[in-house]
C-alpha cells in the first residue's frame, strides 16, 4: 500500500490535499495522470451501463436538495455511526474500529466514554442566515435524485419497466474514522443505478433481476477494471446490519492490503423510498403501466459502484515490480496516456520532425505523451511506471521505410509497423469511444 502511494504522488496520479498549507486529513486531489485514470473508468462505466443498454438512462442532479427530501429517505432519522471518544487523548473512533477497548492513538485502555450516535450527513444553510430553518446537507449518496426526479424521467422519455436510471456524482458523509488513502474520505464519487421493476407478485419477480445485476457487477469487475475475482468476496449482509431500506443487500469486498473490505454494493430496496417521497412530497410517483392501466409504485435493485475505489483497486492490481522495476499493467483502455511517441535521438531534426508528426496525428484519437529525455531504456521505464502500454520509437529506418518500432509494455516484445497502418493498429488493441 505504501508503494502504490508513493507511486501516485511521485507520478502525479494522487497528491494530498491543500498540501501546501499542511494538507486537510483525509482530503486528496487527483494530478494529471490521475484524473485521466478517473475519466477512463467512469467513462468505461458509463459506456457499458447506459449508452450500449437500452434500458438505462443518465442524469446529473444537485449536489444540495430539499432538506425534506432526506427526512423522507430516512437519513435524518438513521444515518448515523455509533461514535465514542477516548478520556485521555479525547480522540473520536466509530465503535468498531476499536480493538480489544485499546485507543490507536494514544494506547488508553478501557478510557472510552459510551457510544453515542452521530449523524454522517454534512450540514450547511442556505442564504445569508444560519438559522435552523435554513439548514440544507450536501448529499450523503446519489441515489435520492433518482427517485426525486423518477417523475420526471418517466413522463419524459416514456420507459417501461423494468428501467433504470443511473448518475455519476460526489456525495459527502462526515466519516468518524475516514483513512487508508482514498479508501475511505469524506468527499468521494459514486456510480449508481436505481433500477425500477414492477411490484413483485413473488420472491423469484425481485431476485431474477437482483441475479442478473450480482453478475453485472462482477463482469464489470473482471472485464472492464481488470481484476481477477479470485479477489473478490461477497458478503450477504445479515438482516440486523442491513440499512434501513434494504430487503436484501450483498457487499462486493476485495483483498485490500489493509485487509478485506467492501467495494461495491447491491442492494433491494424494495418501494420505501418512492413510495416515502410520495407520501412527504403529496405528488403521485406512481408508474402506470401502459397496456392495462394500472398504478403502482415500483421497486427498486440497486447496484452501488465508488469510483475512488475503483481507482485504487486498479492501482493496487497493476501495481507491479519486475527487477527492481515498477510497472504499473493497467488496462489499456484505462491507462491514463494509451501511447507514448519517442525521437531515437532529441538533437536530430529529421527524427524529431517525424516523430511529431506521428504524435500530433495519434492526439486526435487516444491520449499520446511526447518524450524525449535521455536513453531509450530509461523513457521505457518511466513510461511503465504510468501504465502507458505502448511505446513509439522513431529511429533513422524509419526514414527510409515509413514505420516504426511498437515496444508493449507487459511483454517487452517489438515489433515494426507502418506509419500510415498505426491508427488501425492501436484501435484493435486499445478501447475507445
Amino acid at each position: 500500500m505504501e508503494k502504490v502511494v508513493a507511486l501516485c504522488k511521485r507520478r502525479g496520479f494522487i497528491f494530498p490535499g491543500s498540501q501546501i498549507y499542511g494538507g486537510l486529513a483525509n482530503s486528496w486531489d487527483y494530478g494529471p495522470l490521475g484524473v485521466e485514470l478517473k475519466n477512463n473508468i467512469k467513462q468505461a462505466w458509463w459506456k457499458r451501463f447506459v449508452h450500449l443498454r437500452e434500458d438505462v438512462l443518465g442524469i446529473d442532479a444537485a449536489l444540495i436538495m430539499n432538506p425534506l427530501v432526506w427526512e423522507a429517505s430516512g437519513h435524518v432519522a438513521n444515518f448515523q455511526d455509533p461514535l465514542i471518544e477516548c478520556k485521555k487523548c479525547h480522540q473520536r473512533y466509530r465503535v468498531d474500529y476499536i480493538k480489544d477497548k485499546i485507543c490507536p492513538n494514544c494506547g488508553g485502555k478501557d478510557s472510552f466514554t459510551d457510544e453515542k450516535m452521530f449523524n454522517l450527513m454534512f450540514k450547511t444553510f442556505i442564504g445569508p442566515a444560519e438559522e435552523q430553518t435554513n439548514t440544507a446537507y450536501f448529499r450523503p449518496e446519489t441515489a435520492q435524485a433518482m427517485f426525486v426526479d423518477f417523475r420526471n424521467v418517466v413522463d419524459t422519455q416514456r420507459l417501461r419497466l423494468p428501467f433504470g436510471i443511473a448518475q455519476i456524482g460526489k456525495a459527502f458523509r462526515n466519516e468518524i474514522t475516514p483513512g487508508n488513502f482514498i479508501f475511505r474520505t469524506r468527499e468521494f464519487e459514486q456510480m449508481e443505478i436505481e433500477y425500477f421493476i414492477p411490484p413483485p407478485k413473488s420472491e423469484k419477480d425481485w431476485q431474477g433481476p437482483f441475479e442478473v445485476w450480482r453478475k453485472e457487477i462482477l463482469a464489470w469487475t473482471a472485464n472492464d477494471l481488470g481484476v481477477g475475482l479470485e479477489k473478490i468476496h461477497e458478503h450477504e449482509i445479515p438482516a440486523s446490519q442491513r440499512a434501513h431500506y434494504s430487503k436484501r443487500t450483498i457487499d462486493f469486498e476485495y483483498d485490500f492490503p489493509f485487509g478485506v473490505s467492501e467495494l461495491y454494493g447491491l442492494a433491494y430496496r424494495t418501494d420505501f423510498d418512492l413510495a416515502n417521497h410520495e407520501r412527504y412530497s403529496g405528488q403521485n410517483l406512481k408508474y402506470r403501466d401502459p397496456d392495462t392501466g394500472e398504478e403502482f409504485i415500483p421497486h427498486v435493485i440497486e447496484p452501488t459502484w465508488g469510483v475512488d475505489r475503483s481507482v485504487l483497486v486498479v492501482l493496487i492490481d497493476s501495481y507491479t515490480e519486475d527487477q527492481g522495476r515498477v510497472i504499473l499493467k493497467l488496462p489499456p483502455k484505462l491507462a491514463p496516456i494509451k501511447v507514448a511517441v519517442f525521437p531515437l535521438l532529441a538533437n536530430k531534426p529529421d527524427l524529431v520532425g517525424k516523430a511529431k508528426g506521428i504524435y500530433q496525428d495519434l492526439k486526435h484519437q487516444f491520449t499520446v505523451a511526447w518524450d524525449d529525455r535521455g536513453n531509450i531504456g530509461k523513457r521505457y521505464a518511466s513510461q511503465d511506471e504510468i501504465g502507458t502500454p505502448f511505446c513509439i520509437t522513431v529511429d533513422f529506418q524509419s526514414l527510409e521505410d515509413e514505420a516504426v518500432t511498437i515496444r508493449d509494455r507487459d511483454s517487452a516484445k517489438q515489433e515494426r509497423v507502418k506509419i500510415v497502418d498505426l491508427k488501425t493498429h492501436f484501435f484493435g488493441k486499445i478501447e475507445v469511444e
